[in-house]
C-alpha cells in the first residue's frame, strides 16, 4: 500500500500572523496516519520551513522556476528553494496554466528544475468543465504527463507526486464523484503501467478537487487515490488536519 500524502496549498492567502498560527495549530494536532506537506506563499517560505524544522511536516512550494539564476524578475530558483528547506514544489497547477499561459512546455521545463535540485514535483494535470463535458478528460491528462515523460523519460516520474485536479471542481464547492476521481487515477497508474510498472506502482497520486473532511474519507477509499492537494480546507488546521485523520 502507497503511503498517503496530504498537502495544502496555501495559495495567496495569509498573513504572517495567521501563517503562524496555521503552522502551530497543525504542529499540535493529530495527523492520522497521513504525511502532511504545506505549501505557504513563497514569502512566508522561511519562516514556515524555520517553524517545521524537527518536526514530520514538510515544506512545499507553490511554483518553481524553469532556470536556476538570470535574469527573470519575481521568479525563484529551484536552488533557492532547496535552501528554504523545500522538500516538495508544485508546478503546473491549473491557475498557472489557465491565468499565466504556463505551458505544457514550461512546466516539463520547472519539473526538470525542480528534480534536478532533489525537490519532489507535484505535478498537476486536470481538465476544465468543457474539456470533460466533450469527452476528452483523458485525452488532456495524458498530453500533460506526456509533456514531462518526452523531455525526460518515464522513470524521471518516480521522483515525483502526481496530482489530478480537475479544474471544475477546484474553488467552485463542485467535487468529483469518488468513482469520477478514482477513473482518472486509475486511467494514470495504467498509462503510467504500459511504460514502467515500477513506477506505476509506486508513485503517488494526489485527488486536488476541493477535498474537505467531509468526502475525503470516501476519495481516500479509492485503490488509486494515495492523498489529496488541498486547497481552502487546508487554511484552518482542524479542517486539514481531520482530512489527514480521515484515512
Amino acid at each position: 500500500m502507497r503511503p498517503i500524502l496530504i498537502a495544502g496549498n496555501w495559495k495567496m492567502n495569509g498573513s504572517l500572523q495567521s501563517v503562524i498560527e496555521l503552522v502551530e495549530g497543525i504542529k499540535a494536532g493529530n495527523p492520522g496516519k497521513a504525511s502532511l506537506a504545506v505549501c505557504p506563499p513563497a514569502i512566508y517560505l522561511m519562516k514556515v520551513g524555520g517553524m517545521l524544522d524537527g518536526s514530520d511536516i514538510a515544506l512545499g512550494a507553490q511554483n518553481v522556476c524553469d532556470a536556476n539564476a538570470g535574469a527573470y524578475t519575481g521568479e525563484i530558483s529551484a536552488p533557492m528553494l532547496k535552501e528554504c528547506g523545500c522538500r516538495y514544489a508544485i508546478v503546473g497547477h491549473s491557475e498557472r496554466r489557465s491565468l499565466y499561459r504556463e505551458t505544457d512546455q514550461l512546466v516539463a521545463n520547472r519539473f526538470a528544475m525542480a528534480v534536478a535540485s532533489s525537490i519532489t514535483p507535484i505535478l498537476c494535470v486536470g481538465e476544465s468543465l468543457e474539456e470533460r463535458e466533450n469527452g476528452v478528460t483523458e485525452d488532456i491528462v495524458a498530453r500533460q504527463l506526456d509533456a514531462v515523460i518526452e523531455a525526460q523519460g518515464v522513470s524521471v516520474l518516480a521522483q515525483s507526486v502526481i496530482a489530478y485536479e480537475p479544474v471544475w471542481a477546484i474553488g467552485t464547492g463542485k467535487v468529483a464523484t469518488p468513482e469520477q476521481a478514482q477513473e482518472v487515477h486509475r486511467f494514470i497508474r495504467q498509462k503510467l503501467a504500459r511504460l514502467d510498472e515500477q513506477v506505476a506502482h509506486k508513485i503517488q497520486i494526489l485527488y486536488g478537487g476541493s477535498m474537505n473532511a467531509s468526502n475525503a474519507g470516501e476519495l481516500l477509499a479509492q485503490p488509486d487515490i494515495d492523498g489529496g492537494l488541498i486547497g481552502g480546507a487546508s487554511l484552518k488546521a482542524a479542517d486539514f488536519l481531520a482530512i489527514g485523520q480521515s484515512v
